[in-house]
């Protein structure tokens, strides 16, 4: 939507939608909307390559008229005049050329005339044009193309200026359009930009190397010169105070500490002007930066830090923290001498917690002390490290059981810094844990684009604790921004990490050849160990044809030295069915390989960890599908075909185990008694009574056993995840993010599809199954976010803590959230309300009562020894 905005005191005005189809104003004061006109057809928009252009709105600025009118530019080729209190049109008017070789994009206007100024297409750039139409009748004065070789647009004031070559060039703007061109050849610039003094011919200049001139335009003179030179591209604050009738101009500032390594360049500022003076102690500025952060400065003073990148998270994962590190040997040894002299006092206070309870539990708040150096985990692994990538070039540490940000990296471009690009976040891994000597060390994969179109991959190794580059050889130099390591020159198709000590990464580029990182020797023996069992699936881009083809590896030295990817398998999709998404099945430890019947018999689980669920979508029937597939063989385990609500397919959905649930909006009234609504699928693959052992090699694995049912979602979902715990005994719930910004987990039991559909007999309840009903419950009670509200949720990912019973949950989207949730009770731990005092008691009484009762024992057996 291109968008543009005028000042109407006190009124605001805006142009919005395709090529400037909707005029809106609003009371500055209230914000209350005044009026709304449609100036043409949103059908008859333009949209153009950069969203703003060609389009304008401009206020009149003639003192003689009663009522102030504005100027709108809509299409690049449409002008249309109006009031603004009635929105009545006085004169419009529409260029022969209608577009097709002039866009324009500025109004300048005096009293009498309007000065339309635009780009005019030619072989090598842009040539400027320039219209003027009368200011009351609309009528056509002159119509003139400038010399000129432009490249950037331009920037108006009284007159015209642009950038020819780095050679800043000016031209007067007059009714007849006869004015001269001027220039300033001996000075090189690298852009030029408005900072809101244009109506006074005030302007700037900025030279590659960041230095900037104040340009002025005098119209009497027909002059344009530099008035002020901004020498240092630094973090500083100058306010320059400009006498014109003088020509002289004075400047006063000062310096801010701006951590550039921390937060990238300054994008955008503002500052409040009627706080300077010669001290600038009270200037507040409020700034913007490349990295997505938002500070306020006073003075030189940071007043607070607003990191709002965390609000578009790509990818983030887990990362578990290490023990607080005991002394060594010897400094122990001294410690506890020293330490002995408390024992007594330690024995009481030891007593007191025994009995009152004050111990660790799960409801204790797992924050940190503000004065350790190294973050360490707490009593159950609840407090952890969540590392979270951004797409505005930053990578995160967050505490988890605070959500302070324990560090922040910019992630550098490479070569690409000199041309411009940008770092798109793809999928990050957890390559060392805390067992590991190295620590914990996470590698983000990265596609890094260039604006000359050029796209490579980038890896980016980084220690999680601290945020240090693993790669840095010399850790002592300053920090700088992250340099990642160009692993494929090229596009990525594929990435995933073997299971194997290494934890080696596996990069597929565009030729299917495999990439390894790290590529040293004994990574590269454990991939080739691993390559027979290597199976995974890809699509292909053809539109209305798409295919899904099953790969694995081999090595043709003929052909190239690296490991490359063939076709085993090809599952044609039916025409003009897209593929939105390959979604692999969530790996953990299992514990049980079965369900154990009421009659006693066992129903074993279908566990296969090649199996992938496919999403797609069929624009032309309005319908989504949801596949299941064996990648080892292409065998189709399950498929469902749902209605696509508004031809759109919002399918959520996760494959864990052998359970499978997604979600979607039925609008369809598919029989009697059915209506409109959301629903959630669950689906559950079993071998059957009898275990197989059934691979993907098996022929058997077509006669697999599939339990569904359907349900009642009393709200959307947008994010689906199931809950993981360090062995796999818990049950696993479903966790969801629904439409109406909260958190909620739902229990396996209630999406049971083996529920009966009539009251359960003995044997189902021992199963502990219930009766079916097909809404599930809107139960405050499983809403994990409680009274908070969570916005547009995008992602939910879980993992592991210390404890079995007990999972953490971190969702990211707008709104970060994070809790631990309990499936199955917190079974490992005792309970808060446990009264140790009984226990303490019973014990001692117990062996009081064997202190006792020992010697009367002995005595009586030898008695009976005696009368044997």
């Amino acid at each position: 939507m291109a968008f543009s905005v005028m000042m109407l005191v006190p009124r605001v005005s805006s142009l919005s939608g395709p090529g400037g189809t909707t005029l809106c104003t609003y009371d500055l004061e209230t914000g209350h909307l005044v009026l709304e006109k449609q100036l043409h057809s949103p059908v008859d928009g333009r949209l153009n390559e950069h969203q703003n252009i060609g389009i304008s709105l401009l206020r009149s600025t003639d003192p003689s008229l009663s009522s102030t009118p504005y100027f709108a530019l809509t299409n690049g080729d449409f002008v249309v005049t109006r009031l603004d209190e009635t929105g009545e049109t006085l004169w419009t008017w529409n260029s022969p050329d209608q577009g097709s070789l002039v866009l324009y994009s500025h109004i300048i206007a005096d009293p009498l005339t309007v000065y339309l100024v635009g780009l005019a297409k030619s072989f090598a750039s842009y040539t400027l044009h320039v219209t003027t139409l009368s200011a009351t009748t609309g009528e056509l004065i002159a119509s003139v193309n400038i010399l000129a070789n432009i490249k950037t647009g331009p920037t108006t004031t009284a007159c015209v200026n642009w950038l020819e070559d780095g050679a800043l060039k000016a031209a007067v703007l007059m009714p007849d359009l006869k004015g001269q061109v001027m220039g300033l050849p001996s000075v090189k610039y690298d852009s030029i930009s408005n900072f809101g003094l244009l109506t006074n011919g005030q302007f700037l200049a900025i030279k590659e190397g960041g230095a900037a001139h104040v340009m002025h335009f005098d119209a009497q003179a027909s002059s344009l010169r530099p008035i002020w030179e901004f020498g240092d591209a630094k973090a500083i604050h100058q306010t320059l105070a400009i006498q014109l009738s003088e020509g002289k101009a004075s400047s006063s500032g000062f310096t801010f500490p701006f951590q550039t390594l921390d937060h990238g360049v300054v994008r955008h500022v503002a500052f409040d002007g009627s706080s300077t003076g010669e001290t600038h102690e009270n200037t507040r500025i409020l700034l913007t930066t490349t990295t997505g952060s938002i500070q306020l400065w006073q003075h030189d003073k940071m007043q607070w830090v607003r990191e709002e990148a965390l609000a578009s998270i790509q990818v983030a994962e887990f990362v578990e923290l290490p023990e607080k590190k005991v002394a060594m040997l010897l400094e122990r040894l001294q410690r506890q001498v020293s330490d002995a002299k408390n024992l007594p006092q330690y024995l009481v206070n030891f007593a007191r917690r025994f009995a009152t309870g004050s111990y660790a539990t799960v409801t204790t708040s797992a924050a940190s002390s503000s004065d350790e150096d190294t973050p360490t985990h707490d009593a159950f692994g609840f407090r952890q490290i969540i590392v979270a990538a951004t797409p505005y070039g930053k990578l995160f540490g967050i505490d988890s059981s605070n959500g302070q940000v324990l560090w922040g990296r910019v992630l550098g471009l490479g070569w690409a810094a000199k041309v411009g690009g940008a770092i798109i976040p793809t999928k990050m891994f957890v390559t060392r844990i805390v067992s590991d000597p190295e620590g914990p060390q996470i590698v983000l994969v990265t596609q890094r684009r260039a604006d000359n179109s050029l796209v490579d991959t980038v890896l980016f190794h980084v220690n999680a604790l601290t945020g240090d580059d693993v790669r840095e050889e010399n850790p002592s130099i300053p920090r700088a921004a992250l340099q990642g390591l160009d692993a494929v020159m090229g596009p990525l198709v594929d990435v995933f990490m073997l299971p194997n000590e290494n934890r080696t990464i596996v990069m597929l580029n565009e030729y299917l050849q495999a990439r390894l990182y790290p590529d040293t020797p004994s990574a590269q023996a454990e991939f080739e160990s691993f390559v027979p069992s290597i199976h995974f699936a890809l699509r292909t881009d053809v539109p209305g044809q798409r295919q899904i083809l099953g790969h694995q590896l081999t090595l043709n030295l003929e052909l190239s030295q690296f490991y490359v990817a063939y076709p085993t398998w090809t599952l044609v999709l039916p025409p003009k069915e897209e593929i939105r998404a390959l979604i692999p099945n969530t790996r953990g430890p299992v514990a049980s390989i079965g369900k154990v019947l009421g009659n006693r018999m066992t129903l074993y689980k279908y566990l296969n960890p090649h199996l992938t669920l496919v999403l797609t979508s069929s624009p032309p029937s309005s319908m989504c599908g949801i596949y299941v597939l064996d990648v080892v063989k292409g065998s189709v385990i399950y498929h469902a075909s749902v209605p696509a609500a508004g031809g759109v397919c919002d399918v959520q959905a996760t494959l864990t185990e052998n359970w499978l649930v997604y979600h979607y909006f039925d609008d369809e009234f598919s029989g009697t008694g059915q209506s409109k609504g959301y629903r959630v699928i669950s689906v559950e693959f079993y071998e059957g009574t009898k275990s197989s052992e059934l691979s993907s090699y098996s022929n058997k694995t077509l006669h697999i056993n599939a339990y569904e049912q359907s349900f009642i979602m009393p709200h959307g979902i947008t994010a689906i995840s199931p809950t993981s715990t360090k062995f796999g005994v818990s049950t696993k719930v479903i966790i969801v993010a629904n439409r109406k910004n909260s958190i909620q987990s739902i229990p396996r039991r209630l999406l049971n599809p083996r529920r009966p559909k009539s009251k359960p007999t003995s044997e189902e309840q021992e199963e502990m199954l219930v009766q079916y009903d097909a809404v599930l419950p809107d139960d405050a009670r499983l809403v994990l976010s409680h009274s908070y509200e969570v916005a547009k949720v995008r992602r939910i990912v879980t993992s592991p803590s210390l404890l079995e019973s007990t999972s953490l949950v971190f969702a990211y989207g707008l709104d970060l959230f994070f809790t631990r949730i309990a499936p199955s009770g917190t079974f490992d731990v005792l309970s808060e309300n446990f009264n140790k005092v009984q226990l303490v008691l019973t014990v001692a009484g117990l062996g009081i009562a064997i202190m006792v009762t020992k010697p009367m024992v002995r005595r009586k057996r030898l008695r009976e020894r005696w009368y044997q």
